[in-house]
């Protein structure tokens, strides 16, 4: 399958720029009610991710009154090892297999510019509907 069909594209999704503020940063994962966003540098290339538990952990490290003067900025606590990115050639397989730890999953194109993500519903959802096309599933539906 070609993943575009279940891409999330990057005009849709929401990330931040390494150079926002922490507090810009908190905004705007608050606003939209994410548990992790994208981090991409200014020429749009997937620097890493941030969670919630990077935000609880700087605050909890005595730096809360920096968030008031925007001292730091979202590079300095993105975790650029947490949810590598794919290129657009990826196997559903490995797909599968990165979101059992993860919730979406980075994509790149051939120079490395962030195009999108795919997420783990969507991913869940193709395996799904494979099986009860084959006939392997007998779970009802219950989405309706």
């Amino acid at each position: 399958m070609n993943l575009f069909y279940i891409l999330k594209p990057k005009a849709t999704v929401t990330y931040l720029y390494k150079t926002d503020s922490i507090r810009q940063g908190l905004q705007k994962m608050r606003q939209h009610g994410y548990s992790a966003i994208p981090v991409l540098d200014d020429n749009g290339e997937y620097i890493g991710t941030i969670s919630e538990g990077d935000f609880l952990w700087f605050m909890l490290q005595d730096k809360k009154d920096d968030l008031e003067n925007e001292t730091y900025t979202v590079i300095d606590i993105v975790n650029e090892e947490r949810n590598r990115p794919v290129k657009t050639d990826v196997t559903m397989n490995d797909l599968l297999l990165r979101v059992m730890d993860q919730n979406f999953v980075p994509v790149i194109d051939d120079r490395n510019m962030f195009i999108g993500i795919i997420t783990r519903h969507d991913i869940i959802k193709y395996f799904y509907d494979k099986a009860k096309k084959e006939g392997s599933v007998s779970i009802e539906d219950h989405s309706k």
